[in-house]
């Protein structure tokens, strides 16, 4: 099994320019970012991604974007921000060690739209998709999801 080039940045023993660090986070650019100011935030802990983040690490991890947002409006006076963290391959995440990518935008920039075009699915199955969800967050049966 090889390494995790995050725990190694969070042990020292990676390169990376940090931008911040705390007891439970660091913060640090990437070596490929997607705009100026990119910034990847993770948890010192090896937490492969965000279905394994404890209520806990959530609540630090939250606090530590929550200072790194306005200090990179701050530092760049950017026209906005993507706040973006992806979980398992299928949604493109490449390192399996959590976090969080604050990334700086500005209007025509080359990073582009985030998201595809309109859905064309019917309003049914999504309401479906509403009632197994409410039923998951709520602890109830919402019965068999086979007409999603």
């Amino acid at each position: 099994m090889s390494a995790c080039v995050f725990c190694e940045i969070v042990a020292g023993t990676g390169s990376a320019r940090i931008v911040y660090e705390d007891e439970w986070t660091v913060a640090f650019l990437p070596l490929y970012p997607a705009a100026v100011g990119h910034t990847l935030l993770v948890p010192r802990a090896h937490v492969r991604d965000l279905w394994d983040l404890g209520a806990a690490d959530a609540h630090r991890l939250t606090t530590a974007l929550m200072r790194l947002a306005p200090a990179l409006r701050r530092a760049l006076s950017p026209d906005g921000l993507n706040v973006v963290n992806s979980a398992g391959a299928a949604a493109t995440q490449t390192v399996f060690h959590l976090h969080v990518h604050l990334v700086p935008r500005w209007h025509g920039d080359a990073f582009g739209p985030l998201w595809p075009g309109r859905s064309q699915r019917p309003a049914q199955q999504d309401e479906g998709v509403a009632e197994l969800i409410r039923a998951e967050v709520t602890g109830r049966d919402a019965g068999p999801a086979d007409s999603l």
